[in-house]
């Protein structure tokens, strides 16, 4: 599957498209099992690479049948700051091994303990992509344990029932969520946060908004391929 996204902020108060964000998945065998990689990629496009370069990397390596994240992967570039992270998890154990290294900066190692069933973010993304929201009533809340940058956080959706878009893929019955955190600096607000999912069964993200602490920003659906229904 491959979804390819425009992603766009708000400069001086006109929502400007900056990036492009692509979300990706394959099969991995390694020497025990076949995992499925859940590849997420952000880009600038170039005539904004002078103003703020991004080149970033998220991944995760998961259990195909319930995304349990064995190997968590991030590698980001952004406007020269540079971060990589790298989590291998235990699921028996709930601990993780982590690696981050950032420019000119030692390596630093931390074994972390985590609650059962964390995900990475990456994962868990993918994970509200596995509810069966038309089991769900209007209003009704979800909470779902992420681990990023070492710190474990509790981010909520509330499904706020169907409601029909027009995407550059055509017109979409979606399921609407309303997304929020614990961590004030990964999400902002309490109704500022949006996602909508295709109301079928590739549950696909079509269009999201968000706000953060630097601004507010959308993201649309350009293309879609491989889809597994």
């Amino acid at each position: 599957e491959k979804l390819v996204f425009s992603a766009s902020y708000n400069m001086s108060g006109v929502l400007t498209d900056l990036a492009e964000v692509t979300m990706e998945t394959s099969n991995v065998k390694t020497s025990k099992a076949t995992l499925l990689r859940l590849k997420i990629t952000a880009a600038t496009y170039s005539k904004w690479d002078n103003f703020f370069k991004i080149r970033d990397l998220y991944e995760s390596y998961v259990n195909p049948s319930n995304l349990v994240p064995y190997l968590y992967k991030r590698d980001i570039n952004e406007g020269g700051y540079t971060k990589t992270m790298k989590y291998t998890f235990d699921p028996k154990t709930n601990t993780v091994k982590s690696v981050q290294t950032r420019r000119n900066g030692p390596e630093e190692n931390k074994n972390l303990t985590i609650q059962a069933n964390t995900k990475d973010i990456v994962s868990a993304l993918y994970n509200l992509r596995l509810i069966d929201y038309n089991s769900m009533a209007v209003g009704s809340k979800k909470t779902v344990t992420i681990l990023f940058d070492r710190k474990e956080f509790k981010g909520q959706l509330t499904y706020l029932g169907k409601e029909t878009i027009t995407t550059a893929i055509g017109k979409k019955e979606c399921y609407k969520l309303a997304i929020g955190s614990s961590q004030t600096n990964v999400l902002q607000g309490t109704n500022s946060n949006f996602l909508w999912f295709t109301a079928d069964a590739n549950k696909i993200p079509v269009y999201g908004k968000f706000k953060i602490p630097v601004g507010t920003g959308e993201l649309k659906i350009k293309s879609v391929s491989g889809l597994k229904n």
